[in-house]
């Protein structure tokens, strides 16, 4: 299932994707916000990937790369996973630092937070981040998510929030 936006094209993500990705996730600023310190192993990158394949063919979501244009290399991804803490998919977004300050994380997640509530007919979706990061926090608001609680996740402070369909922000 490809998605596209007015700047963004979100494809699943697949095993060409698990180098790129890796990448991605092992820059400085992408780093400090994961919560999984296996993460930045080769290996651990491949497993996320090859979940995601799973989750994509069991529950009919999973994770897109985001691309700006169908030939430019990935830039981010976003999407979800089965969540740890609540019965709905966990949203999940991430963009380069390069990619920063653009709106572009907004426009992924708006993009798959639809699709999840027109395609899958979700009834509500989930997200979690740590407290420091704020930007990922604007964009869960911005969003429409609201924030349901602060609690431990993996053993780290987390701050939850839920968006239920109906709540959805669409821009004007």
């Amino acid at each position: 299932m490809v998605l596209q936006t007015s700047r963004l094209l979100l494809r699943p993500a697949g095993e060409p994707d698990i180098e790129p990705l890796h990448r991605l996730w092992t820059e400085p600023g992408v780093r400090r916000f994961l919560w999984d310190d296996e993460v930045i192993r080769l290996d651990r990158a491949r497993a996320v990937v090859l979940a995601s394949l799973e989750t994509w063919s069991s529950r009919r979501y999973g994770l897109w790369t985001v691309v700006p244009s169908a030939e430019a290399p990935l830039v981010g991804f976003c999407g979800f996973r089965p969540s740890e803490w609540a019965e709905a998919p966990e949203l999940l977004f991430g963009l380069s630092a390069t990619h920063w300050g653009r709106g572009l994380a907004l426009e992924a997640a708006r993009a798959a937070a639809t699709w999840a509530f027109e395609t899958l007919h979700a009834t509500r979706i989930v997200a979690a981040t740590d407290p420091p990061n704020t930007a990922s926090v604007k964009v869960l608001e911005r969003l429409g998510m609201r924030f349901e609680r602060q609690g431990r996740l993996q053993g780290l402070d987390t701050l939850f929030f839920t968006l239920d369909a109906a709540d959805l922000e669409r821009p004007d």
